[in-house]
Order: C-alpha cells, then sequence, then structure tokens
C-alpha cells in the first residue's frame, strides 16, 4: 500500500471515531432536555387547571327566570280524535208521484219542524178525495133508508103483515150497508193521506242541504228531493284505548256528568265546551283495541258541523291540590325528564321529576320529584350546569346593567388569564 493511501485510512478512522464519541457525549443532555420539558409541560398544564377552576370560581352568576312550584286543582283529561256527527239526517223523499209545482226552502236555510218545503201538484189526489167523500155520503143516504125500513117493518111482524124471512133480509141490508160507509170512510181517510202528502213537511228542526230536484220535474217515491241535519244539539262521536275504560266507566258511575271538550285539530282554541258523555259503547272493538263514546253539545251558535274534525277532551277526574310548573322548566335527558333546581346556596342542581299530566296549554303537573314552593329554572337553562351559580330572576324581569366596578374586575380577569396563557 502506498503511502498515500495510508495516510487517507488514518484519516477516515479519525472522522468515523470523532463523530461517534461526539454522539454520546451529546445523547443524555439531549434527554435531560427532553425529560425537563416533559416535566415543564405537566407543570404548565397543572398551573392551567389550576387557573381554569379559579376562573369557574370567579365567574359571575348566570341570570336565569326561575318560578315557584304551586299547588292547584288539576282536572284529568283524556284527549282522543273526534268526528262530529247530526243528531237526526233525514233525505226527504216525496209520498207520493207527482208533478212538482215548487220548492219553499232556500239551500243552507235553517228550518223548523213543520215548515213547508215543497209542493206537489194536488189536483189528481182532490179529485180522488172528492169522490171518497161522494161515495160515502151515498152509502150513508143508502144505510138511513134501509135502517127506517127495518125499524117500521119490525112494528109489523108481531101483527103478521110481515114475514119473518123479510125481516132478515132487512136486517141483512142494513149491516152490509153500514160495513159499505166504514169502508168508505177508510178510502176517504187514504185519499186525505195521499192529498196531504203533497205538501212535503219538515219532520224535524234542521238545516237545510243542496236540493236535488227542480220545480216542474215529475217526483216519485224513491226521489230524494233533499237532506236534513239537525245540529242543535250535535253529537261528537271519539275513541278511546281499551285502557281507558275502567276509569271512565268509574267517573260515569260516580253520577255527575262528564264534561266534554272540543277543539280545533291544531289544539289551539277551544271550539265548543258545554259538552257532556252521552253514551258509552258496549263492545270494545278488537281490531283496533279501543271503545267508542259519543258525546252531546249544544251547539247553540252552530260552532260545530256534521262531518268535522276536532280534537275532543274528556274530563275525568280532578287532582286536588297538584304541584304545578311551566312547561318549559322541564328538560328531558337520557335518563328521564329533569328541571334545574335553584338550592339555597343560589347554585342548581339537576333534579329528575315524573310528569303527571298536562295542564292547560303551558302548565305540567308534577307526579314525584318537586315539593311545594321549589324554585325551577324556566329559561336561561342552556347556560347551565350542575353547580352553576345564578342570580334568579322573576317572569319578565331583566337583569341590572353591569357596574363600572363590574366591568373592571371582567377586565382584571381577562388580562390575569390572559398572561398565565402566555407564560
Amino acid at each position: 500500500m502506498s503511502r498515500f493511501w495510508k495516510i487517507a485510512l488514518i484519516v477516515v478512522v479519525v472522522i468515523v471515531v470523532g463523530a461517534v464519541g461526539f454522539r454520546l457525549l451529546h445523547k443524555p443532555a439531549a434527554e435531560d432536555g427532553a425529560q425537563g420539558q416533559h416535566r415543564g409541560q405537566h407543570k404548565g398544564q397543572g398551573q392551567a387547571d389550576g387557573d381554569a377552576s379559579d376562573k369557574d370560581k370567579d365567574a359571575p352568576p348566570v341570570p336565569v327566570t326561575v318560578e315557584p312550584v304551586v299547588k292547584q286543582d288539576v282536572p284529568v283529561y283524556l284527549t282522543a280524535l273526534g268526528t262530529v256527527q247530526a243528531l237526526n239526517t233525514v233525505t226527504i223523499n216525496p209520498q207520493i208521484s207527482g208533478q212538482m209545482l215548487s220548492i219553499n226552502f232556500k239551500e243552507g236555510q235553517e228550518v223548523k219542524k213543520g215548515d213547508l218545503l215543497a209542493q206537489i201538484d194536488p189536483r189528481p189526489f182532490q179529485a180522488a178525495y172528492d169522490q171518497a167523500t161522494a161515495k160515502q155520503e151515498q152509502d150513508e143516504a143508502q144505510l138511513a133508508t134501509a135502517q127506517s125500513t127495518l125499524k117500521r117493518n119490525d112494528a109489523l111482524v108481531a101483527k103478521g103483515y110481515v114475514a119473518q124471512l123479510d125481516m132478515d133480509t132487512f136486517r141483512n141490508n142494513v149491516a152490509n150497508l153500514v160495513a159499505l160507509v166504514a169502508a168508505d170512510k177508510a178510502a176517504e181517510r187514504a185519499a186525505k193521506v195521499n192529498l196531504d202528502y203533497t205538501r212535503i213537511i219538515s219532520p224535524i228542526d234542521g238545516v237545510a242541504g243542496i236540493r236535488n230536484v227542480d220545480p216542474g220535474n215529475v217526483v216519485t217515491t224513491t226521489t230524494a228531493v233533499v237532506t236534513l241535519t239537525q245540529i242543535h244539539p250535535i253529537y261528537v262521536m271519539f275513541t278511546l284505548p281499551e285502557q281507558n275504560l275502567e276509569m271512565v266507566r268509574s267517573a260515569a258511575a260516580a253520577g255527575d256528568p262528564l264534561e266534554v271538550l272540543a277543539l280545533d285539530r291544531s289544539d289551539a282554541h277551544t271550539i265548543a265546551d258545554d259538552g257532556t258523555l252521552n253514551v258509552v259503547d258496549n263492545q270494545i272493538d278488537t281490531t283496533t283495541g279501543t271503545f267508542k263514546l259519543r258525546s252531546v253539545f249544544q251547539n247553540a251558535k252552530g260552532e260545530l258541523w256534521p262531518g268535522q274534525f276536532v280534537n275532543t277532551r274528556l274530563k275525568v277526574r280532578t287532582v286536588k291540590g297538584g304541584l304545578v310548573i311551566p312547561a318549559q322548566a322541564v328538560q328531558r335527558g337520557p335518563d328521564g325528564d329533569y328541571v334545574y333546581l335553584v338550592q339555597q346556596d343560589q347554585t342548581v342542581k339537576m333534579n329528575p321529576v315524573k310528569v303527571a299530566g298536562e295542564v292547560g296549554d303551558s302548565h305540567v303537573m308534577i307526579g314525584s320529584g318537586l315539593a311545594l314552593n321549589d324554585l325551577v329554572v324556566t329559561e336561561g337553562q342552556f347556560r347551565l350546569k350542575p353547580g352553576s351559580k345564578v342570580k334568579a330572576l322573576k317572569p319578565g324581569e331583566v337583569p341590572a346593567a353591569p357596574t363600572a366596578a363590574d366591568v373592571d374586575k371582567a377586565k382584571k380577569n381577562a388580562k390575569q388569564g390572559g398572561g398565565r396563557r402566555g407564560g
């Protein structure tokens, strides 16, 4: 090997040894730095947690609206979808055939029992009645003659002027004419009935629908002239699940009529509030598991209309001294309903409750979980968590504007928080 290559090999070995030595000398220092940095991070995180805890502790109270739990008598309702039905529905058909002379009602008009609805040409029936009357008078005259003859001859039988056989003939003639006169009277009454049928009279109080016949047409006994519906009073039919049957029957057995309300389809307002339960059906529908009920409303102003769909509320009982809170106070969580309850130290906790029923459109009755005069949060729950400090406000009350001291304190806390985050 030449001298040049020997020198080059020595230089390479020196460089490799120096690099390995440098690496070994500086590795502990790097690890110590990393461990120190790690300890520093833990220290900084602990300090940040302490700062966060202090921040929560120093946070101002959250303004919320609260209301106390109150006690009141609460009616218990069963709700269902109902259908309005007319008290009576009558399709008016003529009792005789003939030409329609006139229609004496307006469509949609309220008519009374006994009002004239239409007139059929009475002339053929008047002639038939006159004939029956004349025939009756004729037979009555013959009967009078026969009775007079029988009376005269009856006095001559004892003297032997009239044979007994002739007397039997006279008596049979009188009996025959008596029967004939009776038949004439029946025929006269039948003719009078047909004559009266030319005047179509309303059988009920009701509202006239759209007529099906115009004057001038020939009608028969199968012609439907108009349909009348009685709406004062009126029925509302509805169904309830079979598990409510015993409750309804027990309430009805108490003696007092059960109240029924009719509301619009959106439950926004009450249409009629004077309803009473009329009938509970005598069987349960096995296909739906429900039973029918019928209520009666006076419907004096015509608020309810046949065929209308309404929501019904059947009052079955009244809870004396129920605990009531606004409905918006109740929140729903994974474990059920709860409310934010204000404690003595002006902090809140999540308090489980059981809702027993609705009270009107804005309140609910609480079955368990609260006591009388407990304060529950009704507005501002989204800013709360268990243990949050609150500033209780009455409904409609607005929190006071912050003072200068409050503003300075908030600025100071902000600066201190910023310095800690920067360090």
